[in-house]
């Protein structure tokens, strides 16, 4: 019998605050400072380990979509965080509450994995992107979740 996601019974965090940035379950409510920030970031996004895939090969991401369309995107990653089979965080500036980035976790399709982890930061807070892969990193290894090999995408930092 396959392993399911996060196990039954299992409330998956719903957030993470440090004095860089906060963590909050991604949603409707986000959807205009969200929109901004990967709209004025698609390059540095698509720079960005596991965004950097061919469109080819079929994750074309981030490409230009209007503000309706991105609200859909969000309502879906509401949907899987509700439905426990992904969980999508916004990135937030701890201060001003702008939407710096974004972090994913979604199954693994690698037999080794149970959790596949993205993540990108806006061009303009690309400093923070090493720190947000070791918190994450940090937090995905912690007694908040229960994975047991979850592969965050790119070089370890």
């Amino acid at each position: 019998m396959e392993r399911p996601f996060i196990p039954p019974g299992f409330d998956p965090p719903v957030g993470l605050t440090t004095d860089l940035f906060s963590l909050e379950p991604l949603g409707p409510e986000h959807n205009e400072r969200d929109h901004e920030a990967w709209m004025s970031s698609i390059d540095h996004v698509h720079a960005s380990p596991g965004f950097d895939d061919d469109p080819a090969n079929g994750d074309p991401w981030p490409v230009p979509m209007t503000l309706e369309e991105n609200r859909a995107d969000l309502e879906r990653h509401a949907r899987d965080f509700r439905d426990r089979i992904g969980f999508t965080y916004t990135v937030l500036d701890p201060s001003t509450r702008d939407v710096i980035g974004c972090v994913y976790i979604y199954p693994s399709t690698h037999q080794t994995h149970d959790a596949r982890v993205r993540s990108w930061v806006r061009a303009s807070h690309a400093d923070l992107d090493g720190s947000l892969r070791r918190v994450v990193s940090s937090w995905l290894a912690s007694d908040a979740w229960s994975f047991e090999a979850p592969r965050y995408d790119g070089p370890a930092s």
